[in-house]
């Protein structure tokens, strides 16, 4: 039984045992074992140069990931918080995501960048955002973002032997949230292949990291309503999982998307494009989001307030359902 800070360290301990050319880079991730204690363990086992504690420098960090990336290592960068990526950002964009295209296929760029996000634990400023939408736009870019600790586990081995950069978001309000039979040993799950976590017929809530949870909270109340809501993970965002969106809402003729950035071209806003484009006639309603609001995070006194509840994904669910 592991929780999803135990199933980063599971993941990453076999991958580093199983191939020599994986390393572990970034602030505190060495002697630490990072600022949530997910490398706990690495250095000791795997010595120095294999886990290395980096200068506090993201853009550093990212683009030496980037050249070892492209001579045959496979560095594993960590981000202390999603909200400090933007200084490392330029070399993700103009370097890393275009690597393959720029050199006809000759080099890729086989690195993840791991980077907590989200809120709910009451963090400082630049701590707990939720900015997925701005590495969803870049097309050479593939974007995870786990909410179990098996999928976590699974997702991060395949984004690590993926031969592209991959952006894989941990949400901290889950890391120590609950536990669950992580499989042992080399263990994957797919990119791009999106997972029923609660069948249903009524009505379709899509939703992907901490949201999830709070979408099968929000289901439980509507199902002692008589409304049986399917409630789809994503787990990953880019390259998303189209036909399982489709064929849910299909089924249901009803959507209702949760997300915890802003409502402002949030990833909601192109699922609810593609549902529009590709399954308009099967829809009974419209497409309603759920999502957080067009301000900056706010401090702690108003974070729950902020935040994407059950109580708003019912009264959502509740209004589509009226049509």
């Amino acid at each position: 039984m592991l929780n999803n800070i135990q199933a980063v360290n599971n993941a990453l301990m076999f991958e580093m045992e199983r191939d020599p050319s994986v390393i572990v880079m970034g602030e505190d991730v060495g002697k630490e074992g990072g600022v949530f204690r997910a490398t706990t363990g690495l250095q000791e086992k795997f010595g120095r140069e294999r886990v290395v504690d980096t200068p506090l420098s993201e853009n550093g960090i990212i683009g030496t990931a980037i050249g070892l990336a492209i001579n045959g290592m496979k560095p594993i960068c960590e981000v202390q918080f999603s909200g400090f990526v933007y200084a490392g950002y330029e070399e993700l964009a103009s370097h890393a995501s275009r690597m393959r295209q720029r050199s006809l296929g000759r080099f890729t760029v086989p690195m993840v960048v791991r980077m907590p996000y989200g809120g709910g634990v009451k963090a400082l400023e630049h701590h707990s955002e939720s900015y997925e939408t701005i590495f969803l736009h870049d097309p050479g870019l593939k974007v995870v973002a786990p909410s179990t600790p098996a999928d976590l586990k699974g997702l991060l081995i395949s984004s690590i032997r993926d031969p592209d950069p991959v952006i894989f978001l941990e949400h901290i309000r889950l890391y120590r949230a609950h536990r669950e039979e992580v499989p042992d040993g080399d263990y994957t799950v797919p990119l791009g292949e999106a997972k029923v976590a609660l069948p249903g017929n009524d009505l379709t809530i899509v939703a992907w990291g901490a949201m999830v949870n709070v979408s099968l909270e929000a289901a439980k109340t509507l199902q002692e309503g008589g409304v049986n809501a399917e409630v789809l993970d994503l787990r990953t965002l880019k390259p998303l999982d189209k036909a399982a969106i489709l064929n849910s809402v299909k089924k249901t003729g009803r959507l209702v998307i949760v997300e915890e950035a802003h409502r402002i071209l949030g990833f909601g806003s192109e699922i609810s494009a593609i549902v529009s484009e590709e399954a308009i006639l099967h829809l009974k309603g419209p497409v309603i989001r759920v999502s957080g609001y067009d301000i900056r995070f706010p401090l702690y006194k108003l974070e729950d307030k902020y935040l994407p509840d059950p109580e708003r994904v019912v009264a959502a669910a509740k209004e589509v359902m009226q049509y």
